[in-house]
Formats: structure tokens, sequence, C-alpha cells
């Protein structure tokens, strides 16, 4: 029977490239083959559970019956603990009425792109980036995609963008990045924070500015020399266009805790309260009253990061180094020094080879089909994050990776030399 029309939205939504690679993962795991799935964005709890002080918060919540409606704009002590901690850690000064809490980042990012994007709107994004291009389909936003270059470390440039900023509504930004574990130098980002200034003055009066989504999920998960930056501590002229978006999700392995928040300028902030009082994608209350204990545990936090920091930072280095190996013994692989979050960015140039049969890998979705048919590696393409079906590029994620199954890894030889 032919299926009956529904939205233009609901039949416009692209599907996720992601999701139809974890199928077939979660498939082949089902009828019993070993892969190696380094897809996923989260954590396994029994490899980085979360912090002990957070979990007994969250149990003596619920046992003191924290069980109702949070309030809208999220409960009072959460947002003074999230304001101390963010002056605290980050120097940033923001007041109870510019921050608001959602069950994590995805309903505020789209409340944000409601906030202040029409249909029509330029929206700004680099790829490969994760879900800037459905949120822009969302709200029927026009998509202006600059593709970064690896010589950038995938990062977007001054350069890049600039063309693009006339009439724009929204840029959106993110560092440490996702997919790609990098982030912007202190440069590159001053000089997009000059140039978004430069273009708001030159607006007229009436006339909607120009936005900065500034998502910083992963902005405590730095590894060695590499440093966080955020554009109103770089420009405090940023900060009536800047709206920043951070959780507990990442930084303390908490993704299925829900609870993150928006910084930001008030007017935008409830205006993006009231349109999530109708979507109702409040955090649980139990979970900000744990939140808002935990944070306020300054010890507590420093060790469990350092904690850890060096166990990610391991997991990220070792298969790092092994790689190199690997490009240096004359196989089509390379990847860019981890500098952030959870991710690794690797590179299989296996186009052109042919495989274990004979045939011919055409197409980058014959090299991704090729490494988890045959080497058993689960990586996620570029591609599935907006960049060119070309890019022989991947986000490998380490959130589920023990470090005893690191030296198996052997499998990654069944790449082709050059």
């Amino acid at each position: 029977m032919p299926q009956e029309k529904l939205s233009y939205l609901s039949e416009t939504l692209i599907g996720s490239e992601i999701v139809k690679l974890g199928g077939e993962i979660r498939e082949k795991i089902r009828l019993g083959e070993k892969i190696y799935n380094f897809t996923v964005g989260d954590f396994d709890p029994a490899v980085f559970p979360i912090p002990q002080e957070l979990e007994d918060a969250i149990v003596s919540a619920y046992r003191q019956h924290f069980t109702n409606y949070p309030a809208a704009e999220g409960n009072l002590d959460l947002r003074q603990s999230i304001s101390q901690f963010i002056k605290e850690r980050e120097g940033l000064t923001y007041q109870l009425d510019e921050i608001l809490v959602a069950s994590g980042g995805r309903p505020l990012i789209y409340s944000l792109f409601r906030a202040v994007c029409d249909t029509g709107d330029k929206v700004i994004y680099a790829v490969p980036s994760w879900n800037n291009n459905h949120y822009t389909h969302f709200v029927g936003g026009q998509h202006v995609v600059v593709e970064a270059l690896a010589e950038n470390n995938f990062m977007p440039t001054v350069k890049e963008l600039q063309p693009h900023i006339q009439a724009a509504t929204l840029i959106a930004l993110c560092s440490p990045q996702n997919p790609t574990g990098t982030t912007f130098t202190k440069k590159d980002l001053a000089d997009i924070c000059d140039m978004v200034v430069a273009e708001n003055a030159r607006r007229k009066e009436g006339e909607k500015k120009l936005y900065v989504m500034y998502d910083q999920m992963y902005w405590q998960l730095t590894y060695g020399s590499i440093q966080h930056h955020d554009p109103v501590t770089l420009n405090p002229a940023m900060r009536p266009y800047t709206i920043y978006v951070d959780a507990i999700s990442k930084a303390f392995a908490a993704t299925g805790v829900r609870v993150g928040w928006v910084m930001g300028p008030a007017n935008i902030v409830n205006k993006m309260k009231a349109i999530l009082t109708h979507v109702g994608a409040w955090a649980p209350m139990a979970e900000q009253k744990a939140v808002a204990v935990y944070l306020q545990q300054k010890n507590a936090i420093d060790v469990y990061l350092q904690q850890f920091k060096q166990e990610v930072a391991i997991r990220l280095t070792t298969i790092y180094n092994g790689l190199q190996q690997l490009k240096q013994q004359g196989f089509a692989v390379d990847a860019i020094a981890p500098q952030a979050a959870i991710y690794l960015t690797v590179q299989f140039n296996l186009c052109g080879k042919k495989n274990n049969t004979g045939n011919t890998l055409t197409t980058q979705a014959d090299v991704t089909a090729y490494l988890l048919n045959e080497a058993k590696l689960a990586v996620v393409p570029f591609y599935a994050f907006g960049a060119s079906n070309r890019s022989s590029w991947y986000r490998l994620s380490v959130g589920t990776c023990k470090v005893w199954a690191l030296v198996k890894k052997k499998k990654l030889k069944l790449c082709w030399r050059n």
C-alpha cells in the first residue's frame, strides 16, 4: 500500500548514517561476530563509571523523593552551582537569568535554533560536525556549509567563514569538536570573534544580529599542552552574541544522566525557555538536585577528572601511535595527534585499492564496509557528519575501549600498503 503523505519536515528529514551503521554493527554482534566497535560517542559504564559522589547524590535525591517537576528554567540551586562552577573553572560570569537547564545539549541546541532562526535564514556551519545540518533543516534554514580541511585539523578558519557572513543569522561552532577531537587555536578563534563583532557593528538598528552557538561540551577534556578557548574570554564584545552549550554528559561520563545547560544573553535564554516549556525537555528533578551538590565538590571533581582524562588519553595516544607506525611501514592510514574529547581523527585512504577478493574499493562507502567486514573495525566516516562522501577520514571513539584490547588492533594491518 502507498504511504500516506506526512509533513514536509518528516518526509525530507535525512536519516542518520551513524544510526544506520550502528544497526549494522549490532546485527553482526548479535550473529556472533567479534567487532571492534569504535563508533559510539558514549561510555561503557564498566570502563568509565560516573563519579561515585554524583551517583550517591542521585540515589540520595530519589530517596528524598525529588520526583516532581523541576523549574522550567532549571532549579535555582543548580543554576547557582553552574554559575559558580563556570566562574571558578572557566572565568566566565553569568547571572541566574542567563542560564537555562535542560535534559542534555540536544533540546538546548534545538531551542536555540528555534529562538534565533527564521525560515530561510542563513546558518553557517563547518563539516564534519555533529548534527548542525539536521538542526538547520528543522528550522527551514539556508545551509551554508564550509568544508574544513585536514591541514587546519578540521576546524573552520576566519578565511573560510568570512565570505558567507553577510545576512547570516547563526554560526554554529564546536570546540573541542565532535567528531574530530580537535580544538580551536587561540588566534583562530580570536579572529572569528573579531569578524563577528565587526559584522554586528556594521548591521543597522533593527537588523537581526549574527549569533554564535558555541558548543563546548568537551571543554574539560583536553590533553597535554592543549588549552580550551572560548569567545567571550577572548573578546568580551562577543557576550551579546554568544550562546554556550555545555553539560555533564562528556566530562563526567554521564551521558544518560541528562543534565545540560546554556549560558547566554537573558533575552535569548528566556525565549529558549519558553520554547522548551512546550517541549518539556527538562532535566529530571533528582538529577538536577544531585548535580547541584556535585558541582560544589571541587576536590572530588579534580580527582575524578585527573584519572578520567589520563585513561582517555592513554587510549587515544596508544591508537594514534599504532596508526603512525603503520603509516611509516607504508600502509595507507594516518591520524591527527589527539587533542581533546574522546575522539581520534583517523584516515583510511583506500579508494582505488583492491580488497581481499580482488574487487576494487570504488567509493568511500566501500572502504567503510571493507573495514567493518574484513578488519572487523567499526569507525564512523566523516561523510556521516556532513563532509564530502569522498572524504577518507573517520571518527574513532574510545569511550567503550578497554586498554587490554588495544594490542589486538593488529587487525588494522588489513589496510593496504601504498
